[in-house]
């Protein structure tokens, strides 16, 4: 999938329940599904959305790694050459399979700092995050916890398909995500995406508009909505 800057930046000025809403405006229906589920924690939330290809990776930290030091420090080095390649705009997508367990932050000042360098936009994981104020501007990180300690992390796989609060992200997914939590755009609908979204945003502002002024009452509404739903069929 390639998007143009104008569609880029669009995507970055909305927030995701917005682009989640107007891939259903794409589809026809409602039962799109390939979001995350549950509470997220955002390391900077003012900063709005990381939009980007998908550079994914698993990580482990609750227990010492059981291979040879030279086989993890390889395989470090690896996953630090994925992340500084492929297309871009780019964010790191993390599971850290200890899960509900998960105790080593692997997102703290320096590997955001790294990774920003490389060119991410920013990091989704369901482990921890740390450093909090210090993490470098125009890096957000969405994050399962936050906590003190990298514990014993180290990655396990690279580039292969991860789960993160219950979303299944493939490397190269085109990925969104903010506060709320995150989404895949389906491959295809990117190009519809650039008339969807501000359809969306006119249709809303039908209710929105009237709901704002002084004097707004139930007949007000009742007209505004029945505008509203005409609008989206």
């Amino acid at each position: 999938m390639t998007m143009d800057q104008s569609l880029l930046d669009l995507l970055r000025r909305v927030d995701t329940p917005t682009v989640c809403n107007a891939i259903e405006v794409v589809e026809g229906k409602r039962g799109f599904d390939r979001f995350t589920r549950g509470t997220v924690l955002c390391s900077a939330p003012e900063a709005g959305a990381i939009v980007g290809h998908a550079r994914t990776a698993r990580i482990a930290a609750a227990a010492p790694p059981e291979e040879a030091p030279e086989v993890i420090r390889a395989r470090r080095m690896d996953y630090y050459r994925h992340m500084s390649q492929g297309p871009r705009p780019a964010l790191a997508v993390v599971e850290d399979i200890d899960g509900a367990a998960a105790v080593g932050a692997f997102w703290g000042e320096i590997n955001t700092t790294v990774h920003k360098g490389f060119g991410l936009s920013g990091a989704l994981t369901n482990g921890v995050m740390r450093d909090l104020g210090d993490l470098p501007e125009g890096f957000p990180v969405i994050a399962g916890s936050v906590g003190p300690s990298h514990a014993f992390v180290h990655v396990r796989e690279i580039g292969t398909p991860v789960r993160v609060f219950g979303l299944e992200v493939a490397d190269g997914d085109l990925v969104h995500a903010d506060r709320h939590g995150a989404l895949v755009i389906p491959a295809g609908h990117l190009p519809e995406l650039a008339r969807a979204i501000p359809k969306l945003l006119e249709t809303e502002r039908l209710v929105l508009e009237p709901a704002r002024d002084p004097g707004f009452d139930f007949e007000r509404f009742e007209a505004a909505w029945a505008a509203f739903e005409a609008a989206r069929t």
